[in-house]
């Protein structure tokens, strides 16, 4: 994962890198927005509703798939003041008037060391162009798939070069992605959906990066997806992906163009002679895979261009699957678990779905709770699948699944909503969803699973404790 790092200030130092620094010159710079300098940031802010504080990181930029790796480290003031969670939903509102440069400075302002823009290596420039005219330091990383095209490859050089920047990529998995070519094929999204080659070329990678970080800025537009991106806030805390601390709320999305029209962002990378990927003058406007990427014709719409067979409502990779709009009936509800019909039960599709994982009825959970001695042990989830914390944790308990399959562990879910949830509360210790049950082979009482953090090393950590 790419992280570029620039400064504006002389005094600047970068330890533990060689990897050559910027510093925005003084024309480009722009004047002060809201009276904040480099100098004067002190805050930073706890997502998990947790006080914390952030010490600056002083450590070589080590290649580790768990945490992201800093491109360089900048000696910057401590950061020592704990600070009240903030509401994120009501500073959306304060900036959803805000121009996109404001928006990006307040980004940068806030986190610091710990945010990191998400480049994908098109029209997204302009928030690398936005990031310098701050004149505040910023990380930059990409995903490479291993599939874009060639063009693509090239214009990633060149951004470093206009920038004087470098940026660390993120790859996939090279066992996971071995398995799924040799099992399936390398065009197997042609026949059964683009999901789980991008769950193993980009979701899985990016998850991994962004646990090294608090806060992340994408390129996010409302014009550019009608069936999933026309509600897209320009700051919210992210209902997918954890971030450093761990558990739901430990990570901050911001999306600084979300208000802006496709046709403005070009007009400012034209007006500012940014370098643009030159797929963009041979009818590519969207781009992405090559496989997945072709040009539009005028007056198609920019996302037509991207996984054509499928339907446009679902259009999303998964690096924004929080994007996907929910039935009026799955808005959440008082404890944050999400509203339900008159009989419980909410209109939405299934999760958790794979062939590794076993679907428990009432029948089969009520046979699994009352064995005493089992032929191996199980890990049950309890869920509803409008629940926006149990989707938040399906990449990872499908992962986790996968990786489960022929040990010996069974992995399993049921859904314990509707009809199902008296019964879950009072026999299966249902509290809220989801709930994590793990049934041992000896014992005919599940152990329950009392951490937030629901990926899959933890998750794992804890069946290893208790088979």
């Amino acid at each position: 994962m790419a992280f570029a790092v620039t400064s504006s200030s002389s005094s600047t130092a970068i330890s533990g890198s060689s990897f050559p620094r910027s510093s925005a010159s003084p024309d480009l710079r722009v004047p002060q927005i809201g009276s904040v300098r480099l100098a004067d940031r002190h805050a930073t802010v706890s997502l998990s509703r947790r006080r914390c504080a952030v010490k600056p990181v002083n450590a070589e930029p080590k290649r580790n798939d768990s945490i992201v790796p800093l491109a360089a480290t900048i000696a910057a003031p401590e950061i020592s003041e704990k600070v009240e969670v903030e509401d994120f939903e009501q500073l959306a509102k304060e900036l959803d008037n805000a121009s996109a440069l404001e928006i990006m400075d307040k980004a940068l302002e806030k986190f610091g060391n710990d945010i990191a823009i998400a480049f994908s290596g098109a029209e997204d420039v302009a928030l690398i162009e936005y990031a310098k005219l701050t004149g505040r330091p910023f990380r930059v990383f990409s995903l490479d798939t291993g599939r874009l095209n060639p063009e693509t490859y090239r214009f990633f050089n060149e951004v470093e070069k206009h920038y004087g920047i470098r940026m660390e990529y993120m790859l996939p998995d090279a066992v996971e992605v071995q398995a799924l070519v040799r099992s399936k094929g390398l065009f197997s999204f042609y026949e059964d959906g683009h999901q789980e080659c991008c769950r193993v070329r980009k979701v899985r990678p990016l998850r991994r990066a962004l646990k090294g970080l608090r806060a992340w800025i994408t390129g996010q537009r409302k014009d550019q997806s009608p069936g999933t991106r026309s509600e897209v806030p320009v700051v919210q805390v992210d209902p997918v992906f954890e971030g450093l601390d761990g558990g739901i709320g430990s990570l901050v999305k911001w999306n600084p163009v979300a208000n802006v029209d496709g046709k403005d962002i070009w007009n400012f990378l034209r007006a500012m002679n940014v370098p643009v990927n030159t797929l963009h003058s041979q009818g590519y406007v969207s781009i992405g895979c090559e496989p997945c990427t072709r040009p539009v014709l005028p007056g198609q719409h920019e996302r037509e261009g991207r996984w054509w067979w499928e339907d446009a409502k679902a259009k999303e990779c998964g690096l924004h699957k929080g994007n996907l709009k929910q039935d009026s009936a799955a808005q959440l509800n008082g404890n944050g678990n999400g509203a339900s019909h008159a009989n419980g039960t909410a209109t939405q599709s299934d999760i958790f779905n794979s062939q590794s994982l076993v679907t428990l009825s009432r029948t089969g959970i009520e046979n699994l709770a009352r064995l005493e001695n089992r032929k191996e042990p199980w890990l049950v989830v309890l869920y509803a699948p409008w629940c926006r914390f149990c989707r938040a944790m399906e990449e990872s308990y499908v992962e986790l699944a996968e990786k489960l399959a022929g040990s010996g562990v069974k992995v399993a879910k049921f859904r314990a909503d509707g009809e199902q949830k008296e019964y879950a509360k009072t026999e299966l210790q249902l509290g809220s969803f989801p709930t994590i049950l793990f049934f041992p082979r000896h014992s005919s009482k599940p152990i329950k699973y009392a951490s937030e953090k629901r990926d899959v090393d933890s998750l794992m950590a804890f069946i290893n404790a208790l088979r």
